[in-house]
């Protein structure tokens, strides 16, 4: 198969929209409390296209995977119950999803390697990213591209496992 990342356009918002929407119910459907709350949502996704944070992994002009990519931009990770690896610049991810028909293609690492890059391009060698304590998936996916459990942020005031990778 051939994939396409690249920055979402406007015009994609509700597309990425049903794609978020699919794994808002994957969450709960494995009992995860994360995005059932109301976020993340249609606007959410419009400000991170308009931010220029929205990128899609596309196989033609299906878009079958979402991520928003932010430098050095979450507030929330300058207080940690423990320690991040490093002080630097880096590369923020949250709103991991891929399209429910496209699952257990390891399309989601595939994502997050294309965020390596998209670091590595901006001489960032750092990425961090949470995720909540019940979604089993991401912390898997974590660990499978060796991610290190730093400690806990909070965010939108619920407690989260903060995760860090140095990137060579």
């Amino acid at each position: 198969m051939h994939y396409t990342f690249r920055k979402a356009e406007i015009s994609e918002a509700d597309s990425i929209w049903k794609l978020l929407q699919q794994a808002i119910i994957r969450r709960k459907n494995d009992g995860s409390n994360q995005w059932q709350d109301g976020y993340p949502n249609l606007t959410v996704v419009k400000n991170d296209i308009e931010k220029g944070y929205g990128f899609i992994l596309v196989e033609g002009e299906k878009i079958i995977g979402y991520v928003a990519v932010m430098i050095n931009n979450e507030p929330a990770y300058e207080t940690i119950d423990g320690k991040w690896l490093t002080n630097d610049d880096f590369v923020v991810i949250h709103r991991v999803a891929i399209d429910e028909n496209y699952l257990g293609k390891g399309l989601a690492k595939k994502i997050m390697n294309y965020v390596e890059d998209f670091a590595l391009q901006n001489n960032i060698y750092s990425i961090k990213a949470d995720t909540n304590f019940d979604n089993f998936a991401m912390m898997k996916i974590f660990k499978n591209l060796n991610y290190t459990l730093c400690g806990e942020v909070l965010l939108r005031g619920a407690p989260r496992k903060a995760y860090e990778k140095v990137l060579k």
